[in-house]
């Protein structure tokens, strides 16, 4: 580097080395950026791509446009100056296996850092069996791993009319997928929302407006490690 800063002065000043006035300051950008960059503790970070993959419950179904929970983390995001794009790919009706069938191409063409799995739900009110869900569920993650992306998965509950045996096999679906990934968990997207009858639709499965700063209160805490992990 010295070497060739040298070079740099006898070509702009001669063999002495000495820099005419005129052409001083033109040396002194180049060499203070430089003198920065070597100084220079924290490297540049990019601002971070995350990827929501989820069902109507991410995709503001029923709700006014920038209502949902995913648009509340983008306004927060701007609001704490936490450089970050997000993707909203979820779709309603979604099951975990459309969800597969989909995510290859999300990766290859947002090449997301952060990708957030909210499926499972539709699955689970049809019927499914809990085996496909999961195996779903843990190639998707394998495949955001894969493409260098860390992964949040985040968590259903089902009604109790659907039995206790299912319902529960199905809620420790996703505690037993983190542990296998170690991947960050959100247990239950709508921990303090399911049991408020006035924050669902008329439908009873879909959420109100009212509802989502609650659900983004719940994934937050394990979505902002994510954020801020370089």
């Amino acid at each position: 580097m010295l070497i060739y800063l040298k070079k740099i002065r006898e070509h702009l000043g001669g063999r002495g080395g000495q820099l005419k006035p005129h052409r001083r300051l033109l040396l002194s950008l180049p060499v203070a950026a430089l003198l920065f960059v070597a100084g220079t503790t924290r490297a540049y970070s990019a601002p971070k791509t995350v990827l929501v993959l989820g069902d109507s419950l991410s995709a503001e179904y029923g709700l006014s446009r920038g209502s949902g929970w995913v648009a509340l983390l983008e306004q927060r995001l701007a609001a704490q100056k936490l450089g970050a794009a997000i993707v909203n790919a979820s779709v309603s009706g979604e099951t975990t296996s459309g969800g597969r069938t989909r995510l290859p191409a999300l990766l290859k063409r947002h090449r997301p850092d952060i990708v957030v799995i909210e499926l499972g739900a539709n699955d689970g009110l049809r019927g499914l069996p809990v085996a496909a869900a999961e195996a779903n569920l843990q190639a998707m993650s394998a495949e955001a791993k894969g493409a260098g992306a860390e992964v949040l998965l985040v968590g259903m509950r089902l009604p109790p009319n659907y039995g206790s045996a299912y319902a529960d096999k199905f809620f420790a679906m996703y505690g037993k997928l983190s542990r296998q990934l170690k991947a960050p968990l959100v247990p239950f997207m709508l921990d303090g929302v399911a049991d408020k009858t006035q924050l669902f639709q008329a439908d009873r499965l879909h959420p109100t407006a009212e509802a989502h700063p609650i659900i983004l209160a719940n994934i937050w805490p394990q979505l902002l490690p994510l954020l801020k992990a370089r």
